[in-house]
């Protein structure tokens, strides 16, 4: 009987062993499952994570909680400015409209447009920090003055000015948010970018032919993603509460329900000057609930994530 004896240096098979998809989501699972046991061991984050789960949970059933009707003005079940009660646990608004109802479906506008404009903020930020970082000479110095003249005009201002002179809607807001406050994310990028860029490993990856989009895509982007990931769910809270602000000068989308659009209608109807409390206060915990989860599970991911930061537990 005749046994084949495999040559030294020869590899297996085809279909003898996983191929390199395989092995490529057996390194992020296991990644990912290194990543939540340090997480879980952070108790403000994971408070804050049970917190934002728990108003996410509440904005996408919405419609089947308190239905899209909830915000119409005609037919308000109640009378105007109602006390809490049995049947209103919240009390009513101005129009008669169910206040839980309003602040459940609020979360909805609120979350989504702290979201994208947290996401549209650190994208520009990592972008112009990466170019900054990896091209020398005039290019960053231009970028940089750039991100410097942003950074100390008002953020408040500029997209108050934005949301003035566009249309008012979500998509206004969102992009008036996150133009306005990308300068910080772009600072810290091009600091790690300069960090990673000096590395030996990038000097192989330029002696072996890398280009400017090899090096920045394939080496300074994964480096740089812990930060841009905890850098986002810092900005989430940010956002939020700038879109509450924009709301509550009255240069949100009046055709939507918010959280800050809600303190905006307390406001006209001169429930802080009337004592009506249930109209201001439900709203106003939500944004701070919300932005205070957000914070602390950008604490956590940070700190998982970078741990020299040495951020307590």
């Amino acid at each position: 009987m005749t046994t084949t004896v495999a040559e030294p240096g020869s590899g297996p098979g085809p279909g003898s062993g996983p191929g390199p998809r395989t092995l490529a989501w057996q390194r992020r699972r296991r990644s990912a499952l290194r990543f939540w046991r340090q997480y879980r061991t952070h108790r403000a984050g994971v408070l804050g994570l049970a917190a934002l789960v728990l108003f996410a949970l509440i904005a996408l059933t919405a419609p089947l909680t308190v239905g899209a009707d909830v915000a119409r003005v005609t037919d308000a079940p109640g009378d105007p400015l109602e006390a809490p009660s049995g049947h209103f646990p919240l009390g009513t608004d101005r129009f008669g409209r169910n206040l839980l109802g309003l602040v459940i479906w609020g979360a909805r506008v609120s979350l989504l447009v702290g979201l994208l404009a947290a996401v549209l903020s650190v994208a520009i930020g990592a972008v112009v920090g990466i170019v900054a970082g990896h091209f020398r000479g005039a290019w960053a110095t231009v970028l940089m003055r750039i991100t410097d003249w942003f950074l100390v005009m008002p953020t408040l201002v500029l997209a108050i000015a934005l949301a003035t002179v566009m249309s008012r809607s979500l998509g206004t807001v969102i992009l008036a948010i996150g133009v306005t406050t990308w300068p910080t994310t772009a600072r810290l990028v091009r600091a790690q970018t300069l960090a990673v860029e000096s590395r030996p490993y990038i000097e192989r990856a330029r002696a072996l032919g890398g280009g400017h989009w090899h090096v920045m895509t394939r080496h300074v982007l994964p480096n740089v993603m812990p930060l841009v990931l905890a850098q986002t769910t810092l900005m989430v809270s940010s956002s939020i509460l700038a879109e509450a602000t924009l709301a509550f000068l009255g240069l949100g989308d009046p055709s939507v329900v918010s959280w800050g659009g809600l303190l905006q209608d307390a406001r006209e109807a001169g429930a802080v000057s009337a004592g009506d409390w249930w109209y201001l206060v439900p709203p106003g915990i939500a944004i701070a609930l919300v932005a205070l989860a957000f914070t602390l599970c950008g604490r956590a991911v940070e700190s998982v994530l970078n741990p020299r930061l040495g951020v307590a537990r």
